[in-house]
């Protein structure tokens, strides 16, 4: 479970986040959604602790992350995953090197038991057999299921997601929502995705929170999240209504 409790960012005058409140129950996809400058992305590097909230509360399971030490926080950090926005990959490293490389940072696994586990994970994200492949020679689908691959690799409790179909076409950016829910079902698996599409968010999600100008408006099952009556959450909609008839 991640809790949330009155949680608020500024960054010297500029508040980012205002008195945000939220619980995420242990399984479930949340999509966290907003526009450009929202708050939805320093919100989502405090939830992992790269960045320390003003005010309020972080409590990852029984651990408030808040009052912790960086040494005790790198600790808690192990149970959690990350998939950026634009991969990350190391250019000089294979694939395989790329997938394997937080088992060589913080476990004390034998070369064998990387090489199976990597090959297991590649598996499970649909790229079998690539381990000797570079960055380079990747799509940018591809590379996006390998920065999958190297974050599922140490069985995390709770992976975040920044941007997951960021520069993908709609067939590809279909394809790693797929993944996201197989993901989930597979591991079992708290699964926080920020991101600016809604049609994305309704397809992956339990439930979506919508960030205005660096306050939770709006929190609830994709089922009802289209019916609030908040003029904030109506407007985004038009505004991806507006920009799926132009075809961006």
């Amino acid at each position: 479970m991640i809790r949330l409790k009155n949680v608020s960012k500024r960054f010297g005058e500029k508040v980012a986040l205002k008195d945000i409140s939220l619980t995420i129950e242990k399984g479930e996809t949340i999509a966290i959604i907003g526009g450009s400058g929202s708050g939805k992305s320093t919100l989502l590097r405090l939830m992992i602790g790269l960045d320390r909230p003003s005010g309020g509360e972080i409590h990852i399971g029984g651990d408030n992350i808040t009052a912790m030490s960086e040494n005790v926080l790198d600790r808690v950090r192990l149970r959690m995953g990350m998939v950026f926005q634009y991969s990350a990959l190391f250019d000089s490293m294979s694939v395989g090197e790329n997938v394997a490389f937080g088992l060589r940072e913080h476990t004390d696994k034998g070369d064998d038991e990387i090489r199976h586990i990597v090959a297991e994970k590649l598996e499970l994200v649909g790229l079998p057999g690539v381990e000797e492949m570079m960055p380079q020679e990747l799509s940018g689908g591809m590379k996006k299921r390998v920065g999958l691959a190297r974050t599922i690799a140490t069985d995390p409790e709770i992976i975040f997601y920044d941007e997951p179909s960021s520069g993908l076409d709609p067939i590809m950016t279909a394809k790693i929502d797929e993944l996201i829910i197989d993901m989930q079902r597979k591991l079992d698996v708290t699964s926080v995705v920020v991101t600016h599409d809604m049609v994305s968010a309704s397809r992956i999600a339990d439930r979506i929170a919508m960030i205005y100008d660096g306050e939770l408006i709006a929190v609830d099952t994709v089922e009802r999240f289209q019916n609030i009556a908040d003029e904030r959450v109506q407007a985004f909609f038009r505004t991806l209504h507006h920009r799926r008839e132009a075809g961006a």
